[in-house]
């Protein structure tokens, strides 16, 4: 199967996989996306992003392999984000100038090459660098979604992103489980040359399936490209509430799973990679979250939905507290932290790709920016707290930065965009 320009398929005569063409409120054509193509951007989506999240159940392993200090170790996560963050705002613009298939083959071929340098690293600075130039690879998961938004009907883009970032989540959360599975398996080197064959297999696979560019590109250059990224900050008060809003979500959840897995490893505990990485199948259940808050959205509910989810959030720490004491405990607060998490998320990028469809790649990219931001401080800060304060301090901190979202939000509800507090 693979679509092509006009809403027509090549190969096989399958009605219920006949993308359908429909007319858009900005009067460009838009696909009625056949489900296993939707299907498709989530797997692939997943799957790049899962290739930042491989490393956080291995810390420990990773440190004592390439004799990175404890309170370093967040590095290795940290470095991974700030390199998904440049790739977010240097790349994923791209989506907007060039034929975004070719884009996205193009970026998984090369994240298949950056995961082979760290499955053979042999010093930590090889693996380093190579953790940084995978996380800014993976933000091909970003052109999919602003893909898959812009070929989706506007009555039905918020279902399609959910469907898509549900993809997303799974890819996120069962990175750590599949992770600590193979390294307890085979080695963690083995983690990411299995991932290096799926990128490939993915790589051809979209090349097939997906539709070129059929609508002449922006007349404009890479330096107006991203120079236009800064605009439409500058001129979306909506962009830059949700992308705050990222940032502390995000930071909010990388405080959690960037430093669990060093608890969880020590004393009394001492659980292995496989079990630390069964946590994430937990957390899968996030996943539901992002089907329904896209659902949500397209009802006109995103205001009702941000507010429920923040609340949520300041509220799995309680649970979480008590990781060390009551693996039950970790497990409902994980549950209530990645509902609460992928909700709002879901929420967010629905409502900013509705201000600018013409520029989705930029919007989508510029807001990612600040998840990544969120993500690599939630990183560095939990693992250099939990150093030197414990668990404790660590959840402290997540519930304070929760509690920062509540509050922005609830602040600037009422002053909100029309097109965006419907509820």
């Amino acid at each position: 199967m693979k679509l092509i320009s006009g809403g027509r398929r090549v190969a096989g005569n399958d009605e219920s996989t006949t993308p359908r063409t429909t007319g858009t409120k900005e009067g460009t054509p838009s696909f009625a996306l056949p489900r296993g193509v939707t299907l498709l951007f989530a797997i692939a989506g997943g799957t790049a992003v899962a290739n930042v999240y491989f490393a956080q159940p291995l810390l420990v392993t990773l440190g004592r392999d390439f004799a990175i200090s404890p309170a370093t170790l967040g590095a290795v996560v940290t470095l991974t984000q700030l390199g998904y963050g440049l790739g977010l705002f240097f790349i994923v613009p791209l989506g907007d100038l060039v034929d975004r298939r070719r884009l996205i083959v193009m970026q998984l071929l090369l994240l298949a090459a950056a995961l082979t340098v760290v499955g053979t690293a042999t010093i930590a600075a090889l693996l380093l660098a190579g953790m940084a130039a995978v996380g800014l690879l993976a933000v091909v998961t970003q052109t999919l979604v602003a893909f898959a938004a812009s070929l989706a009907p506007p009555a039905q883009r918020g279902r399609v992103v959910g469907l898509v970032t549900s993809g997303v989540v799974t890819g996120i959360l069962l990175a750590r489980t599949v992770s600590g599975l193979l390294a307890d398996l085979a080695g963690w080197r083995s983690v990411y040359l299995t991932s290096v064959a799926l990128t490939c297999a993915l790589a051809l696979a979209l090349h097939h399936v997906l539709p070129p560019r059929d609508t002449a590109a922006p007349s404009m250059n890479y330096g107006q490209l991203l120079r236009s990224t800064l605009t439409l900050f500058a001129q979306e008060r909506l962009l830059r509430l949700r992308a705050l809003l990222a940032l502390l979500i995000f930071a909010a959840f990388s405080t959690l799973w960037s430093c669990v897995a060093l608890p969880l490893s020590a004393p009394p505990l001492s659980l292995s990679h496989t079990a630390i990485g069964a946590f994430g199948l937990v957390g899968a259940a996030g996943a539901l979250a992002a089907t329904a808050a896209g659902r949500l959205n397209d009802r006109g509910l995103s205001q009702r939905t941000t507010g429920i989810g923040l609340a949520l959030l300041v509220a799995s720490w309680l649970p979480l507290t008590f990781a060390r004491q009551s693996l039950w405990a970790l497990a409902v607060g994980v549950i209530v932290l990645d509902l609460a998490v992928q909700a709002v998320h879901v929420t967010n990028q629905s409502l900013i790709y509705t201000l600018r469809p013409d520029a989705g790649s930029r919007l989508i990219g510029g807001y990612m920016v600040f998840y990544s931001l969120g993500s690599a401080l939630g990183a560095i800060a939990s693992t250099a707290l939990y150093a030197v304060a414990g668990w404790g301090a660590v959840c402290a901190l997540g519930a304070a930065i929760s509690c920062l979202a509540l509050l922005l939000w609830a602040g600037t509800r009422r002053r909100t965009p029309a097109s965006a507090a419907a509820d």
